[in-house]
C-alpha cells in the first residue's frame, strides 16, 4: 500500500495530472483510501520507535521515572493496534463501498410503518454521527402514519462494511400509541443492505428483460410530486426483480438511481450463488442471513435491546434508537470473521 500510494502521489505532482478530471478524482479517492491504512500504520510504527527509545534511555539510565511515560505510550499503541484490528475485519470485497439501505414495514399495519419510522430515524441518527451523507431514493409513506418503505443511499468509508451487519428482521415490543385500550403490541422491519456497485464491476442487464414503468410520486417531494410521472419502477423479468426510485424531480435521474439499485441486487444475487457454493464446499455455517430475526427491542415490560446472533444486550434501548448502535456492529463484525468460509 506504502509503494502504490508513493505512485500515485506522484501521479499527483504531475503538471498534467488535471488534464484528465474523471482519472484524477479516481487517483485521489484512490490515495485516500490508501491514507486511512498507511497512516495509522505508521503512527503505529512510529509508537513502537518511540516506545523502544525510552525502554534502552531506561537501560543506560536506569531511570525508572521513565516508565510512566511508557506506560502512557503503551496504551495509545495498543488503542491504535486495535482500531487496525478493527478495521481490517472490514476487508470484504466492497466493504469500502457506499450502502443502499431499504426498510420495509412487516405485518401490524399502522404500528410497522410506525417501526420503520423509528427505525429510520436511528439509522439517519448513526450517519450522522459518522458524517455520512444520506440521499432518499424511494419514500413511501404509510396509510395513517409512519412509513411502508424506504430506500437511502448512504455515502461514506466503509459504509457498506458498517451497515451491512444491519441485514435482517427487527422486532419491536412496547405499549402501543394507536391503541386505546394501551395494550402491547409486537411489530416486525425489515432491513435490506446492499453495496452500491462501481462501474468497473460489469453485471451484464438485457434492455429486452427489462419492463419500466412511470407513474407519479406519492411520497413526500415538494410541489413536483403528483404533477408529472417521474417516478420510476424497473421490473427484471427473469430473476423477478422489482427496484423503484421517485424522489429525485426528473425521470431521468430517478431511472438511473432504479438502475443502480438493480445493478446492486442483481449482483449481490450472484454474490448469494457463491457464497451457497462455499457453503457446500467449507460445511454449513451459522445463518447471518436476510430473513432471519437478527435483534429484539423491547420497550415494555422492561427495557431492553438485544441482537440475538452476539447475544450482545442494553438496557439503554433510548441510547440505541438514538443512533448509539456500534456495539452491536462490531460484535458482528468479529463474529462474522469467525464464520467466514474455510476458517
Amino acid at each position: 500500500m506504502e509503494k502504490e500510494l508513493t505512485e500515485l502521489e506522484q501521479k499527483m505532482s504531475a503538471s498534467t495530472f488535471w488534464n484528465d478530471r474523471e482519472t484524477a478524482q479516481e487517483i485521489i479517492d484512490k490515495v485516500r483510501q490508501l491514507r486511512t491504512w498507511v497512516d495509522p500504520f505508521r503512527t503505529v510504527g512510529k509508537l513502537c520507535g518511540d516506545i523502544k527509545s525510552l525502554l534502552e534511555l531506561v537501560a543506560v539510565e536506569n531511570d525508572h521515572s521513565i516508565l510512566e511515560e511508557i506506560q502512557k505510550e503503551m496504551d495509545v499503541l495498543e488503542h491504535e493496534i486495535e482500531k487496525l484490528e478493527f478495521k481490517k475485519m472490514l476487508g470484504g470485497p466492497h466493504d469500502t463501498n457506499n450502502a443502499i439501505v431499504m426498510i420495509h414495514s412487516g405485518a401490524g399495519g399502522t404500528e410497522a410503518c410506525d417501526w420503520v419510522s423509528m427505525l429510520y430515524r436511528m439509522y439517519t441518527r448513526w450517519i450522522e454521527r459518522r458524517d455520512f451523507k444520506l440521499t432518499v431514493l424511494d419514500y413511501l409513506e404509510g396509510e395513517e402514519a409512519g412509513i411502508k418503505s424506504v430506500t437511502v443511499l448512504v455515502a461514506g468509508e466503509y459504509a457498506f462494511g458498517y451497515l451491512k451487519a444491519e441485514k435482517g428482521v427487527h422486532r419491536l415490543v412496547r405499549i402501543s400509541p394507536f391503541d386505546s385500550n394501551s395494550r402491547r403490541h409486537t411489530s416486525f422491519a425489515s432491513v435490506d443492505v446492499i453495496p452500491e456497485i462501481d462501474n468497473e464491476i460489469e453485471i451484464e442487464i438485457n434492455e429486452k428483460d427489462l419492463r419500466i414503468d412511470t407513474y407519479r410520486s406519492t411520497g413526500a417531494g415538494g410541489q413536483h410530486v403528483n404533477v408529472t410521472d417521474s417516478a420510476v419502477r424497473i421490473t427484471h423479468i427473469p430473476s423477478g426483480i422489482v427496484v423503484q426510485c421517485q424522489n429525485e424531480r426528473s425521470q431521468h435521474k430517478n431511472k438511473s438511481f432504479a438502475m443502480k439499485i438493480l445493478r446492486a441486487r442483481l449482483y449481490e444475487l450472484e454474490e448469494q450463488e457463491r457464497e451457497k457454493e462455499l457453503q457446500q464446499q467449507y460445511g454449513a455455517k451459522d445463518d447471518i442471513a436476510w430473513g432471519s430475526q437478527i435483534r429484539s427491542y423491547v420497550m415494555h415490560p422492561y427495557s431492553m435491546v438485544k441482537d440475538l446472533r452476539t447475544r450482545v444486550e442494553t438496557s439503554n434501548v433510548t441510547a440505541v434508537m438514538d443512533g448509539d448502535i456500534d456495539m452491536f456492529i462490531e460484535a458482528f463484525l468479529k463474529m462474522s470473521k469467525l464464520h467466514e468460509p474455510g476458517k
